[in-house]
Formats: C-alpha cells, structure tokens, sequence
C-alpha cells in the first residue's frame, strides 16, 4: 500500500499563472507560504502549486497574492534537462486536487481593511 497525500493551509505567494491549451485544458501555477511551527525561523516554507480543469478555472479567479487558502494534493517530482548546463534538474509539486478558499472577503480586498489608530479605545 502507497499513500501521497498533502494537506496545507498557507497563502499565495503570487497571483496565479493560467494557460489555456488548445484541448481545452487549464493550468494554473502559484507559490503557496506556510508557516513551520518553530521558535527559530520566522522564514515560511514555499510550495509550488498546479491545479488543472475547474479547479484551476477558480483557483485563477478567486485567489490572489496573500490569499488564504486551503489544499489537498499528491506531491510530484518534475524532471526535466536544462538547456544551459545539460545537468538533470529535479522539483517537488504539489498536484492540487481540492482548494479551499478560507479566508474572508477582508482579506482579499484591502479596500475593505478599516483603519486602526492603535489607541486605547475600548469595545
């Protein structure tokens, strides 16, 4: 038995990447910050994302850079040749099968984000 499953809540690094193909398939790319449970960095942890189909379709019109989302994925190792040294590169990606839009209208639309004086007002 084999499982591959990741689960990660974070925030877009970037607004996403769509391409359209001529088979009708959509991709969508972008980077996703989680913060590690540690003392000792306060550096997060990057993951490159691709959804595909429908949810690529709403990943690229729901979510913007920092944006609160949730995923569910298998990990995928790429592989591919570079051009310039002809060395074998090699990079883990988080094949998104499900995404949960979790944060609030607020956080997406700073518009929306009222002012704090930082005062000693109280509620």
């Amino acid at each position: 038995m084999s499982l591959n499953v990741v689960n990660l809540v974070g925030r877009a690094g970037r607004d996403p990447e769509v391409r359209y193909f001529e088979s009708g398939s959509v991709l969508c790319t972008l980077t996703l910050a989680v913060n590690r449970r540690s003392r000792n960095s306060d550096e997060p942890d990057w993951f490159n994302l691709k959804f595909w189909g429908k949810t690529a379709e709403i990943a690229a019109n729901y979510v913007k850079k920092g944006s609160l989302i949730g995923i569910q994925g298998s990990l995928e190792i790429e592989t591919w040749t570079d051009r310039n040294t002809g060395t074998n590169r090699s990079s883990p990606v988080v094949r998104v099968d499900r995404l949960d839009l979790l944060g609030s209208r607020r956080d997406n639309d700073p518009g929306l984000v009222s002012g704090y004086s930082g005062g000693n007002d109280e509620f």
